[in-house]
């Protein structure tokens, strides 16, 4: 069906990867781990990680669309392709992905060449399948490289809220359905990888720890910073190999952290802006950074991280940033989804 691709393998059975359900430890999962010198080290901008995916890997670096406004969207997309991005994260939700195709149609950059994700909305929750193919349509594509369950929260379409915001769950239907029915996609060659989105520790180990769940997230995309590191997190993530991809990794627009002392006088030591050292930073920590703007110039610096790296001791300054805050909270669904079980 895609005769531009390779066979795409199939996504990791659960059953490979049992050593990793214990919640009691932390293991290390050979294919992830990393050193930080030896991340660091790497080019950042050709960098990729390895998923449990057999032969797969996710660049390091990608441009996020969220909240980039019709209009700015599809050239922005357009534009990071240009200037050698090859990792770009959209989401039904985020009602941009005609544009976002359309970005990638205009670069000629080919298709083949470029690491696609998008995510599953919260009123899709039964209609998986359904959804996958409404953004396929919408992009103009024939498959996506990841599609993720956006939000543990599987919203009643007929009791949803306006602008999509509080509404109702399905009293008969929660996230563990929808996986199942997530699982379902891989055999039809039109995503090569599922994960999820904004999980936290309580929900993936009651996903992991459900009969159903027969293959183990390749992704958990999350909100990652300094003012918001979920260590336990990432590590919980790693453990059970399961890449973090970070959304939000500039602490978005008009961020404290770009006047944060400590960031400041790091950047101002290496020659570079706060939001290079932001992205170097998560980089080197182990995940995949989505940094979103519309504005080409900053689209190119915040890819401009080759040929420097930040210290070890740098790190660990960076680590110790005591300030804490998000930028996605979890006020607007109509459960709760965000325990406090990340840090």
């Amino acid at each position: 069906m895609l005769s531009i691709l390779r066979p795409i393998p199939r996504q990791v059975a659960r059953t490979t990867l049992r050593p990793f359900r214990s919640s009691s430890s932390i293991y290390s999962y050979p294919a992830i781990s990393r050193s930080l010198a030896t991340m660091a080290s790497t080019k950042k901008t050709t960098k990729r990680y390895p998923l449990n995916v057999p032969g797969l890997s996710i660049p390091a670096i990608g441009l996020g669309t969220w909240q980039s406004s019709p209009g700015e969207v599809g050239k922005a997309v357009e534009a990071a392709l240009r200037n050698g991005y090859r990792h770009i994260d959209t989401a039904f939700g985020y009602r941009n992905e005609k544009e976002v195709g359309q970005g990638i149609k205009a670069s000629g950059v080919p298709r083949e060449e470029i690491w696609l994700t998008t995510k599953l909305d919260n009123p899709w929750h039964k209609r998986v399948r359904e959804g996958l193919e409404k953004s396929l349509e919408n992009l103009g594509v024939e498959y996506v490289d990841l599609f993720l369950v956006h939000w543990p929260a599987s919203i009643d379409p007929e009791r949803q809220g306006e602008n999509e915001g509080k509404g109702e769950v399905y009293q008969d239907w929660d996230f563990v359905d929808t996986w199942r029915e997530m699982q379902k996609l891989v055999e039809t060659g039109k995503v090569k990888a599922i994960g999820v989105s904004n999980f936290g520790i309580k929900n993936l180990e009651r996903l992991l720890d459900d009969p159903s769940c027969k293959m183990v997230p390749a992704v958990n995309q999350i909100e990652l910073h300094p003012g918001n590191p979920s260590s336990k997190l990432v590590a919980y993530n790693t453990a059970k190999g399961i890449h973090s991809s970070g959304y939000s990794p500039l602490g978005s627009s008009d961020s404290p952290l770009y006047t944060n002392d400590t960031i400041k006088a790091i950047a101002e030591a290496k020659g570079k802006t706060p939001q290079q050292v932001l992205l170097a930073w998560g980089v080197q920590k182990g995940w995949s950074v989505l940094p979103k703007s519309v504005t080409e110039s900053r689209i190119k610096a915040n890819f401009e991280l080759d040929d420097w790296e930040l210290t070890e001791e740098e790190v660990k300054k960076i680590d110790a940033i005591p300030d804490r805050f998000k930028v996605c909270g979890d006020d607007w669904l109509p459960i709760k989804v965000f325990f406090g079980d990340d840090e």
